[in-house]
């Protein structure tokens, strides 16, 4: 299996994970319109940290079922931590911090977070 490298704009928050991204989501609610992230959802088995647990500061809001996980020295939101709703751990990868990818052959599916 393919095992992708990621991390912040600093190296404080590094990891790898595995799989190939096929597609991804770009959500409009108020955190993650400001982000601009790209979200890759993995099982969180498949994203395993390179770096401390302690380098990423965690950011809740809402409901605070998703753990959006950031580096507290560049401010990079590199995954997101949270249950599918069967109840699976999952992680939201930012496909944007993963190294080698070309963002243009990733399709990008649009989720309407606000509606939430």
């Amino acid at each position: 299996m393919t095992v992708q490298q990621g991390s912040c704009h600093c190296g404080n928050v590094a990891f790898e994970v595995e799989g190939t991204p096929t597609g991804a989501m770009s959500c409009n609610c108020s955190m993650c319109q400001r982000k601009g992230v790209l979200m890759w959802f993995v099982p969180r088995d498949a994203l395993r940290l390179k770096t401390p647990d302690a380098n990423a500061s965690t950011y809740t809001f809402n409901k605070h079922h998703i753990k959006h996980r950031f580096c507290p020295k560049c401010g990079i939101h590199a995954y997101g931590e949270a249950t599918d709703p069967k109840g699976n751990p999952i992680a939201a990868v930012n496909v944007r911090c993963l190294e080698g990818i070309e963002l243009e052959t990733i399709p990008v599916t649009p989720f309407n977070g606000r509606a939430l």
